[in-house]
């Protein structure tokens, strides 16, 4: 960082932020992206705080508030899953960030934690599960960078990472499309087609149930068609109703009409950013107890968790008894985009001025943990 020590002290300084994303998709994304989502709600957030945010894409523009910069003028949606696009991407914003033109960066890319020798400090939000592989690379960091969790489950599955915060996902609450009486459609599921996200579950909970369901997924991937098409296809009926890669004005149509947003996940989800999204227009979540899903929804009130699979269609019965204004009040009061944007500002005062470190909040917080 350059300037007077005492100038860069003072808490209400406005920062120059280098937002960093993947080169995949755009921001915001015309259709259900969850990082590129809670991406174009933090630049905007942080923007109106009044920092200086510059938003290092693909593409050739933003509909954010940041300036943007392209490394590239073609998305690069059909290379997802491929290492040199992003590393190509990354090595391109590296030439670009200097501590004369940036205060901090924000790096939201995969291999971002791990390319050394950015001059600048740098945060990354880890977005994935820290397991396996992952898990590895992440313990082998830059010692200039510093890993944020998306909830306290994500962190605790690899505890001894270098973690400067704990900070959870947040939207934009300004122009929230609400509900004020319970939705009287099917049961929405909303994720893409894959055994972790139990498509299969919802089906066999809405039968026991006796309720019509929508599944909504992202179908992209020769996985995902292959698991629609050889385990889902063939559990279908009347009463399920199947949109593939639906668009982000038919999500938030079918999260209006949905009596509930169902969640039966099989793997431990690091945040699970549709939950957020379907309470914020009023529809409760029936989730089973399985990653982030008590982080996110408060059972009784803006849905029931279920331990259990045999749970679900009960549940499913029995969530409509709750309050949409619930859902949405909790959304506002604890994933906002100003509350992400506040809690990130503090870990990027407190990773490059280690004396203005806030102290350590209880995992109940909704806000920033250290």
């Amino acid at each position: 960082m350059t300037g007077n020590p005492s100038e860069r002290a003072q808490p209400d300084r406005r920062l120059r932020i280098a937002m960093v994303v993947p080169p995949w998709y755009e921001l915001p994304p015309p259709g259900y992206g969850g990082l590129e989502q809670v991406c174009s709600a933090l630049v905007d957030g942080l923007a109106a705080k009044g920092h200086q945010v510059t938003l290092f894409g693909a593409g050739t523009g933003t509909g954010t508030a940041a300036r943007f910069v392209g490394t590239v003028p073609e998305l690069q949606h059909h290379r997802l899953g491929q290492t040199l696009p992003e590393l190509a991407h990354l090595t391109r914003v590296n030439r670009m960030i200097t501590p004369d033109s940036f205060d901090i960066v924000h790096d939201h890319t995969t291999v971002g934690p791990y390319a050394a020798g950015r001059s600048v400090p740098t945060v990354s939000t880890v977005h994935g599960k820290p397991t396996g592989e992952l898990r590895e690379v992440l313990g082998d960091v830059d010692p200039q960078v510093g890993l944020v969790a998306i909830s306290h489950t994500q962190r605790r599955l690899a505890p001894e990472l270098p973690w400067v915060a704990t900070v959870h996902n947040g939207i934009s609450t300004a122009n929230l499309l609400t509900k004020s009486a319970p939705g009287l459609g099917p049961v929405l599921w909303l994720a893409r087609f894959s055994a972790d996200k139990g498509p299969d579950l919802a089906i066999e909970a809405c039968r026991a149930a006796g309720l019509p369901l929508v599944l909504a997924g992202k179908c992209d991937e020769r996985s995902e068609r292959r698991y629609l098409e050889q385990v889902i296809e063939p559990m279908l009926g009347p009463d399920v109703t199947v949109l593939r890669n639906p668009d982000r004005d038919a999500t938030v149509r079918l999260m209006l009409a949905a009596r509930c947003l169902i969640m039966p996940i099989r793997w431990e989800e690091p945040f699970g950013m549709v939950m957020v999204e379907a309470m914020a227009t009023g529809t409760p979540v029936v989730a089973l107890n399985r990653g982030a899903v008590p982080e996110l929804v408060r059972s009784g009130e803006t849905g029931l968790i279920c331990d259990d699979p045999s749970e679900l269609g009960p549940a499913l019965r029995e969530v409509a008894q709750l309050d949409p204004a619930a859902c949405v009040a909790h959304v506002r009061r604890a994933f906002s985009a100003e509350r992400m944007a506040d809690d990130y500002e503090r870990v990027y005062r407190a990773f490059t001025e280690p004396g203005l470190a806030p102290p350590v909040r209880p995992e109940s917080a909704p806000t920033v943990a250290w």
